[in-house]
């Protein structure tokens, strides 16, 4: 057994602390003595805080260095400080904030680190070869599922350098204000999805015929990253189409057409390029205090990582970083970089107000259980995924990197905190790789990228062992220092990024239909 499974264990953050979390799996009992000397006076689930000293009425609690909370009463010193006892501070105004004002950390390029990808005609790179089929509307869903279910039967085994065969399936496309303000966001993270790396340059569309997404709307000629003469045509299947006779008919035709894209994407090959191809997306889920301890610190490591080799990682969660926004802005490369990221919560502040609520709703009850208080000591813990490097650029909700000129560095793209959001946010962005941090634990993938997860707690790590990718919980364990782990993840998505090794979520084929920010209004 782990030390941390068989000595008291606390974890602080940072030396003004005033509170600490638990680490032992299954907490401490009241009257456990930690290493310190402190002794508790009540037990305190694992992942939950424990009061280093006492606590005076209205004095601020701090986790990170940061006040992540007001005692609502006296809490003496070895209690568990849970969010009942906390008052939430009040969010940082976005005016006065420190702009471009962190210098630039020393990150020396990092050399010579390459995996196997597939080219594509307008510079990017894919770490999978996948025939994409666009959908206009949900209405085709069930008949497009049918049709991929026999593409992959009968089909894909003829290709056998293809990966695999997806339907980009939503709930979008009609029934909506198509010309609404905000109306474009959706429309345009489906057009920028259809062309995700991992696609090919391959584009095929199932329409039903009569929504208001109409096929040519939806990807019109210049929306095509690659503008000259190898740029494809628009290949529509419409299952209202009069020359489609019954369900079967309409299968037969989507079957047809996707053979031709799989013909040409069967010809491609895996070729050797530099790690700078890659474009990943960070994301956590499911979070508990642990995230902003162990699997988070460790993906903030392998970000710097990452940019240090010339890649590209994204980080996102307008609603969880919210709360730390100083943090950002003096990290930006250029006041319009941190202006960018400003305006993405100023949004998000008139969209709380607009609903008569506050931004407490963000924190889940399993957040709660897993020791996050608030969203403030949430929002510390999620920030560490971006690591130290300046913040380059800011894509809007559905834009692709492409469209903003970003070519690589660490870019700040606004999302929702909803995992499939981000997640669909970022494939839209041009994401050829994902890494998901989870501390209670989702069974979340995506269908088009693979799906890095890591585990916060050991625990965690052992009950879903077919689940989780990495175990960052050994941080905690004292097994593994976060530069261990974060080299760990780097050399794993080289791998992954290579086809060389599968993920669970691909082993088990994981994953949700896509789900599109929508904030225009409902007709």
């Amino acid at each position: 057994m782990t030390q941390a499974r068989t000595t008291p264990l606390s974890i602080s953050m940072h030396a003004a602390d005033n509170v600490a979390i638990i680490a032992n799996d299954g907490g401490l009992p009241a009257g456990t003595v930690l290493p310190s000397g402190l002794r508790l006076v009540e037990q305190v689930p694992q992942a939950h805080k424990v009061a280093l000293v006492d606590l005076a009425e209205g004095e601020a609690v701090r986790r990170y260095n940061v006040v992540i909370g007001y005692a609502r009463q006296a809490i003496a010193a070895g209690s568990w400080v849970h969010e009942r006892l906390l008052q939430m501070p009040e969010a940082r105004s976005l005016e006065g904030l420190p702009i471009a004002t962190v210098p630039a950390p020393d990150l020396p390029p990092l050399e010579g680190y390459t995996f196997e990808g597939y080219r594509n005609a307008d510079g990017t790179v894919g770490t999978r070869n996948i025939l994409a089929i666009t959908t206009t509307v949900q209405c085709v869903a069930g008949v497009l599922d049918f049709a991929v279910r026999r593409i992959k039967a009968e089909l894909l085994p003829r290709y056998p350098h293809v990966d695999d065969v997806v339907g980009l399936e939503h709930s979008y496309g009609c029934g909506v204000a198509i010309d609404a303000v905000g109306a474009d966001i959706p429309q345009r993270t489906l057009r920028n999805i259809s062309h995700n790396p991992n696609f090919g340059g391959e584009v095929m569309v199932v329409s039903l015929g009569c929504e208001k997404l109409q096929p040519e709307r939806l990807l019109p000629p210049g929306s095509f990253p690659i503008t000259d003469e190898r740029a494809p045509e628009l290949d529509v299947v419409c299952l209202q189409d009069e020359a489609h006779v019954g369900f079967m008919s309409m299968v037969a035709s989507i079957m047809t057409r996707a053979e031709a894209h799989l013909a040409r994407l069967n010809q491609r090959r895996r070729e050797t390029v530099p790690a700078s191809a890659l474009v990943v997306g960070v994301q956590c889920g499911g979070s508990d205090a642990f995230s902003g301890v162990t699997a988070n610190p460790a993906v903030g490591f392998c970000t710097d990582l990452l940019v240090r080799a010339g890649a590209t990682v994204m980080f996102s969660e307008v609603t969880e970083v919210r709360d730390g926004i100083d943090q950002l802005t003096s990290r930006a490369s250029s006041p319009e970089v941190a202006q960018a990221m400003i305006d993405e919560m100023a949004w998000y502040d008139a969209y709380l107000d607009k609903g008569k609520v506050d931004r407490s709703a963000n924190t889940t009850p399993g957040n709660k259980k897993g020791g996050l208080s608030n969203i403030v000591e949430k929002a510390m813990g999620s920030i560490i995924k971006s690591g130290t490097a300046p913040i380059t650029g800011v894509l809007s909700p559905g834009q692709r990197l492409a469209e903003r000129g970003i070519e690589r560095g660490l870019v700040y793209a606004a999302t929702p905190a909803s995992d499939f959001i981000c997640g669909t946010l970022q494939l839209a962005a041009g994401m050829n790789l994902h890494v998901f941090t989870t501390g209670r634990g989702t069974p979340y993938g995506l269908a088009q990228v693979p799906v890095i997860k890591v585990a916060t707690r050991s625990d965690l790590a052992r009950r879903w062992h077919d689940l989780m990718d990495v175990n960052a919980g050994r941080i905690a364990d004292g097994e593994a220092t976060i530069e261990e782990m974060g080299w760990e993840m780097f050399r794993l998505m080289l791998e992954v990024a290579s086809g060389r090794k599968k993920t669970w979520a691909e082993e088990w084929q994981l994953h949700n239909a896509l789900v599109l920010f929508n904030p225009a209004p409902v007709t």
